[in-house]
Formats: structure tokens, C-alpha cells, sequence
């Protein structure tokens, strides 16, 4: 849950703030019924359930916890650490914006799955970009 790990880090208040940010916009998605109906196949239940409006918000808060996280604990001291989290968040998104109508092998996979397919794809490409970035400097 986005803002645990703050706290861990004896970012308390940090922490608070994250973990209210999370639940606020799960409650105003439907993010958790979105779930529910995606683990038991019921994709365009899902779909019909999703406020994209809302939801559209979580990758990127859910992925800049997880890089503040990472930062407070001593991770992300190289240069351009961050790209890779950068553009997970933005294929995220960008699965949950196509989710209602792309399919992958005829299947509908839903506001839950396919954002969850796009995240290798955004770590791949954040590392790559990463990579071409610490080559050309």
C-alpha cells in the first residue's frame, strides 16, 4: 500500500499523506470492485465499474511512492534512476486508457490486467532510454 513503506522510513507524515491520497482515489475509481470483478472474469463488468477519470491518477501516484520509497532508503544515487519509473507510470496509464477496448489474442483484458501488462514494457523502455541517456553524456 503506497505510503507504508514511508513510513518505515520514518517519513510519518509523508506516509499519512500517501496512504489518504491512495484510498481517496481507490474509493472515487472503484478501484477495489474493479479488482473483484477482474479476478473473477468479469472484464467488461470491470470496465463498465472503472472511473478512468479517477484512476487514471493511481500509476502515477502508485509509482512515484514506490520510486520516494526507494529514494528514502538510498536507493535511485545514480544519475537517471528515476527514468525507469518515469516511463512505468506512463505505460501504465497508457494501458488503462486503451483497457476498455484493446484486446491481445481476441481477449478483452479490462482496466486491471492490461495496465499490468504494460508495466514490464514501461521498465524496459525507462531502462533502455536510461542506458542511451548515460552512453551520450
Amino acid at each position: 500500500m503506497p505510503g507504508i513503506a514511508q513510513i518505515l522510513n520514518g517519513k510519518i507524515i509523508k506516509g499519512f499523506i500517501f496512504i489518504v491520497l491512495e484510498i481517496f482515489i481507490n474509493v472515487k475509481s472503484n478501484f477495489n470492485e474493479v479488482i473483484y470483478l477482474s479476478f473473477h472474469g468479469k472484464i467488461e463488468e470491470a470496465i463498465v465499474q472503472t472511473n478512468y477519470q479517477w484512476l487514471m491518477f493511481y500509476p502515477c501516484l502508485y509509482i512515484f511512492v514506490m520510486w520516494d520509497a526507494f529514494n528514502d532508503a538510498g536507493g535511485g544515487k545514480e544519475p537517471y534512476a528515476f527514468i525507469p519509473f518515469a516511463f512505468s507510470a506512463f505505460f501504465i496509464t497508457i494501458g488503462l486508457i486503451y483497457s476498455s477496448t484493446f484486446e491481445i489474442g481476441g481477449v478483452l483484458l479490462g482496466s486491471m490486467w492490461l495496465p499490468i501488462l504494460f508495466l514490464p514494457i514501461g521498465i524496459v523502455f525507462g531502462k533502455l532510454i536510461r542506458s542511451i541517456i548515460l552512453k551520450n553524456i
